[in-house]
């Protein structure tokens, strides 16, 4: 019915709001590092280069503090560039001043099939890996992030999950892990009542080279990945609908994202108080 397709299409702007707060959050860590460099950013070439993967609505567009690329295989709106990520051909890195940079980003042709390495200061995952059906695919999706980050540059990913805190710490530790042998540094991750939220800070130009021994690749696994194909078949939409009582419970889990202003001096939204959980490594923070 078109009503349950406004709702969801409602929901998912509620969501993709969550995007936004986290990166907030992340803006007013205690982290004296990302304070200094925000700063030097802003003196320096007015921006943070922000590359938005999976945008559909462009939600960062609105602040003023981003140069924001979105891009999404299917837009929802114009100003987001048509892009097959996983396909996307990556160029050596344009040397160039800050504002001739900038200039670049501002005359992109759409649709965009490749891009230089080391452009963007932010590469935001919302909602993106879990879509993919292979282990792999996620992985090219967080390595092709990291060629494409300056270094100290951030790697956030938001990734759903409505279990307990703990349920599926093993899959986290395992994303840490392959994540991070591809150059990077988890200094933040934050547990919700409905997702994982992940920050990760670019430390190292290359890769490892050990990828046989520790298939880092199969390490970005999800729940999903280890269904049957009866599961598969029992699940597809085409046979299964869901009920009333279930359209509720999915919008029940959507309450606590926020629908009021982010407080970004307090830390917390003006209008929800669902907990939620942080780790945080206080050496890179001091890094």
């Amino acid at each position: 019915p078109r009503y349950k397709e406004q709702k969801l299409v409602k929901f998912f702007h509620y969501l993709k709001n969550t995007i936004t707060t986290f990166l907030f959050v992340l803006k007013s860590l205690t982290s004296l590092y990302w304070r200094l460099r925000i700063n030097l950013l802003l003196q320096t070439s007015g921006k943070i280069r922000l590359l938005d993967v999976g945008s559909c609505f462009n939600p960062f567009l609105k602040f003023e503090e981003f140069l924001t690329v979105g891009i999404d295989i299917v837009p929802a709106v114009e100003s987001v560039y048509k892009c097959d990520f996983l396909n996307l051909q990556l160029q050596q890195p344009l040397q160039l001043a800050q504002d001739a940079i900038d200039a670049f980003l501002k005359q992109l042709k759409n649709p965009i099939d490749s891009l230089p390495g080391e452009l963007f200061h932010v590469v935001v995952f919302s909602l993106l890996l879990s879509y993919f059906p292979s282990p792999y695919q996620r992985w090219i999706c967080c390595k092709k992030a990291h060629e494409l980050l300056v270094l100290n540059g951030l790697l956030l990913i938001i990734t759903p999950d409505s279990s307990h805190q703990n349920r599926h710490a093993m899959m986290m530790k395992s994303w840490k892990i392959a994540i991070e042998s591809l150059g990077f540094k988890r200094f933040k991750y934050s547990k919700f009542s409905h997702m994982h939220l992940m920050a990760f800070r670019k430390t190292s130009l290359k890769t490892t080279s050990d990828l046989v021994s520790r298939n880092y690749p199969g390490m970005l696994y999800i729940p999903q990945d280890f269904n049957s194909i009866e599961d598969e078949e029992y699940s597809n939409p085409s046979c299964y609908v869901r009920s009333d009582i279930e359209d509720e419970q999915l919008a029940c889990g959507f309450t606590e994202l926020p629908d009021a202003p982010y407080d970004s001096d307090s830390g917390e939204s003006q209008a929800s108080s669902i907990p939620f959980y942080e780790l945080e490594d206080p050496i890179l923070l001091l890094s």
